[in-house]
């Protein structure tokens, strides 16, 4: 007869403050082998608290209820230390017997050892899950981040009846890439973020990956008028892609009972659609990422799809994998034309390594992509961000007025899974709006220029300098306490060979960002940033042409506390990186070299939160 053990835990979590059920009451173990627990929740609160380790393999939880498997789970559970705890929502088996099946990775010479781990002691009921950021130092001030767990691509972002849609892909389980499911955050203005519950959650045929909603205005899919639908990959032994939809504006979704509506025969994965009103169709552009190319489809219903045409082989960045696609119409400014761009991420094999995100111009017919080709009659590779740090970067679908707005994974693959935060991982860089302009070169460009609602963050006045000289002596100015600040600059150094801005702290952590006014392209060199300790890849200078001639240019610098966002000439080019200062950075410097640059109009805001 197998022994059954009730543990009476005494211990206060020290990584989450939280009102939790008396010590042990209404938890039950049985370890039946070295490897396998279960655990029987008998108690009455809301969350089961689990201790995560975040140095050990996941474990895997079938969630057992009232004897069927209701869902699995993985779960990084502490073997010596608890390094922050995580919830399982047990609100939506109320009433039913739960019992978690739980399968640790790591043998054990016998069950009494394995009954030591520290899971064992720690995990408890609660009725609360404190959500309180714990991470001031690195936790962004004003992008949106997950409450807590991992966030990686943006997802099925659309804007309906003032609401800014952002889904994303969340492991609620653990600070790594896991149990891929679809967050949800809503916003009426892109700076202030609400979080909402789950949007989509893994099922039968796999975990939730990326994907796209729309709105299905003339109810051509069969769910209703205006009703939100979603397409995204189920990722099991093999990538499907599934449809959802969603008939409470996005709060959540009904999964279509026939899925998947698409499955190849190869990898396949993050559909992006739009309604073509040129064709009467839908269109999708299907990510085909190990042939380094996109799929685009077309559909009268989203159900049944047509093989239209394929995209990307032997073009742009083939050194890594394509995916997260995109692809939208614009005019091109000062023209009367408008032009289409595709956006196809990749990684690795970004500019300065690692994951980033390129794009294409050209014509669609609703059929065929055809890019444009440059003034040698090849098909340009270009980069929609010169940083380190913007992945994943698609677009809100039913944009207001015709915005085509975007957003992006504010990281990198070479490293997100290791940069210095636990209770969260990850943050989107700041929304942007596209525009076409035509380059110097007669090529035509796509600009991310920052959208016009974060001028609302702008708070006090700090720093306001109407005209000044940068020379081989460095001019300091003063910025806010807390660090976080906008930045407008504009500099002539038609005189010098090198303008330098400086952003540094007390204990001479620093960001260097480099105009160069003969080259026409911008520097940030974040190599003595703070703490580079996490990768051998994080320490880099990463450069961005500026896209425009004539030795002046103007900057727009957001710094938050863990990244820095460079636009230049209202977005003409873009870099973000992500820093990790111990202090915030207190000082911004300005000199140049081999003459001197004139500097105008400079102003620092303070960010009002």
């Amino acid at each position: 007869m197998k022994e059954v053990t009730k543990y009476f835990c005494g211990l206060l979590l020290a990584a989450a403050s939280i009102t939790a059920s008396a010590a042990g009451d209404g938890i039950v173990l049985n370890h039946l082998s070295t490897t396998n627990t279960l655990v029987r929740v008998t108690g009455k609160a809301p969350y089961l608290l689990m201790p995560v380790q975040e140095s050990i393999e996941d474990a895997r939880i079938n969630v057992l209820v009232d004897g069927k498997i209701a869902e699995t789970i993985y779960v990084r559970l502490a073997k010596s230390k608890a390094d922050f705890y995580v919830p399982f929502d047990l609100t939506p088996y109320k009433g039913h017997n739960v019992i978690l099946d739980v399968v640790t990775p790591q043998g054990r010479g016998t069950v009494r050892e394995a009954k030591s781990d520290v899971c064992w002691r720690e995990m408890k009921l609660s009725d609360t899950f404190d959500t309180t950021n714990r991470e001031t130092a690195y936790r962004p001030a004003y992008h949106h981040t997950p409450l807590y767990g991992w966030m990686n691509d943006p997802n099925g972002m659309f804007y309906k009846d003032g609401t800014w849609h952002l889904y994303y892909q969340h492991n609620p389980y653990g600070s790594k890439w896991q149990n891929m499911t679809w967050g949800h955050s809503t916003s009426t203005d892109l700076i202030h973020w609400k979080h909402e519950p789950i949007a989509i959650k893994p099922n039968g045929i796999g975990t939730v990956f990326s994907g796209s909603c729309a709105i299905d205005y003339k109810n051509t899919v069969g769910y209703g008028e205006n009703a939100v639908i979603a397409l995204y990959t189920s990722a099991g032994t093999s990538q499907m892609q599934s449809l959802a939809a969603s008939s409470d504006g996005g709060a959540s979704f009904a999964i279509y009972d026939a899925n998947p509506v698409c499955a190849l025969e190869s990898e396949s994965r993050d559909p992006n659609m739009f309604w073509n009103e040129k064709i009467g169709k839908w269109n999708i552009i299907l990510a085909h990422p190990l042939d380094y190319e996109m799929l685009i489809f077309s559909s009268a219903d989203l159900k049944e799809w047509t093989l239209e045409s394929k995209f990307g082989k032997g073009l742009g960045g083939q050194d890594g994998i394509w995916e997260c696609p995109d692809l939208f119409e614009l005019p091109v400014e000062g023209e009367e034309t408008s032009k289409w761009v595709l956006i196809s991420s990749i990684n690795p094999g970004g500019p300065f390594g690692g994951s980033a995100t390129q794009y294409f111009i050209g014509d669609f017919d609703g059929k065929t992509f055809t890019p444009d080709k440059d003034a040698e009659g090849n098909v340009p590779t270009k980069w929609l961000d010169y940083g380190k740090d913007n992945y994943a970067s698609v677009s809100f679908s039913d944009g207001p007025a015709g915005r085509r707005t975007i957003i992006g994974w504010m990281s990198n693959w070479q490293y997100a899974a290791d940069v210095p935060t636990q209770q969260f991982r990850s943050a989107n860089t700041l929304p942007r709006d596209m525009k076409l302009f035509r380059g110097a070169d007669g090529d035509i460009y796509l600009a991310s220029e920052p959208t016009a609602e974060l001028t609302a963050l702008r708070g006090n006045l700090e720093v306001k300098v109407k005209k000044a000289n940068a020379g081989k002596k460095a001019v300091s100015y003063k910025l806010p306490a807390d660090g976080l600040c906008e930045i407008l600059l504009d500099v002539d150094a038609r005189k010098a060979d090198k303008f330098d801005l400086t952003l540094s702290n007390a204990v001479g952590e620093k960001v260097v960002m480099t105009y160069d006014p003969k080259d026409a392209t911008v520097a940030v060199d974040r190599r003595l940033s703070g703490d580079i300790s996490f990768s051998a890849d994080f320490p880099a200078v990463t450069v961005a042409p500026t896209r425009t001639v004539g030795g002046r240019v103007s900057l727009r610098i957001f710094v938050d506390r863990s990244s820095i966002e460079l636009f230049t000439d209202n977005g003409r080019s873009v870099t973000t990186n992500l820093v990790f200062p111990s202090k915030p950075y207190s000082t911004l410097t300005v000199s140049a070299e081999g003459g001197k640059a004139k500097v105008t109009n400079l102003n620092v805001y303070g960010i009002k939160l």
